[in-house]
């Protein structure tokens, strides 16, 4: 796919991960998600919540409750999850898959066979109910695949799981169970088979490490709350007056 180094390809993905998923989640976390009207407010958990973090209900409690979980869980989870699809096509690195179900396709650099992959984050990221779906997806498209003449002598081994992140060791029962009928390559195997590079995958935490020591993060969640607390303030949603 790709005869660029290993340089050049770790310069190019920490390049984007900065500006496409940190970047993009520090603007969003300013722009949109101190923004009242971008949250479905149950009442009674963030009451709650704002009592856990402030011991009592205020406007800053509320804001809290709010927006700590978005900017520091969904957010950030969504953009990642969103943007490294996308990545890989753009940098060339994998095609975009033209089966339903893969999410890229690309030449395993360690048997020099095509590989149509579905893209995971971490070694616990699915669950039980996943798996037969997960299993079943790949059976029906291996199948579909098979009517192609050109696709006649694919297998099992050629419908893989990637993960992005992680150890053999850390992977949970779930993926374990898929790895039975279709090879699991995680972590330093998974960008070995898709760069050519055995030790990319600890090259590429390292470089990430240091793009994200240097990331201007400064007052990012004091700036949100501060900006959410004000519009609660006024907001009729809430009444913080003493009972």
């Amino acid at each position: 796919m790709t005869t660029k180094g290993q340089a050049d390809i770790l310069i190019e993905i920490v390049q984007y991960f900065e500006t496409y998923i940190f970047e993009n989640h520090i603007h969003s976390s300013i722009t949109v998600n101190s923004k009242l009207k971008n949250y479905k407010i149950n009442p009674i958990v963030v009451k709650y919540l704002s009592k856990v973090l402030e011991n009592d209900y205020t406007p800053q409690g509320v804001a809290k409750a709010l927006f700590y979980p978005r900017v520091l869980g969904t957010s950030i989870n969504t953009i990642f999850g969103t943007r490294i699809q996308n990545m890989f096509v753009e940098l060339q690195i994998a095609e975009g898959s033209l089966i339903k179900g893969m999410d890229i396709e690309f030449i395993d650099k360690t048997d020099n066979r095509r590989k149509w992959c579905q893209l995971k984050s971490g070694p616990n990221t699915i669950n039980s109910e996943d798996v037969k779906p997960l299993i079943a997806k790949f059976t029906k498209t291996i199948h579909l695949a098979r009517t192609n003449k050109a696709l006649s002598n694919i297998n099992n081994n050629d419908f893989i799981v990637g993960v992005l992140y992680g150890d053999v060791d850390e992977l949970s029962m779930h993926y374990k169970v898929i790895d039975k009928t279709h090879p699991v390559f995680i972590g330093k195997d998974f960008w070995h088979r898709l760069t050519g590079f055995p030790n990319f995958y600890s090259g590429l935490v390292k470089s990430l490490h240091e793009l994200i020591d240097n990331l201007d993060t400064q007052d990012l969640i004091n700036e949100g709350v501060e900006q959410l607390t004000k519009e609660i303030e006024v907001s009729p949603l809430f009444d913080f007056k003493a009972p």
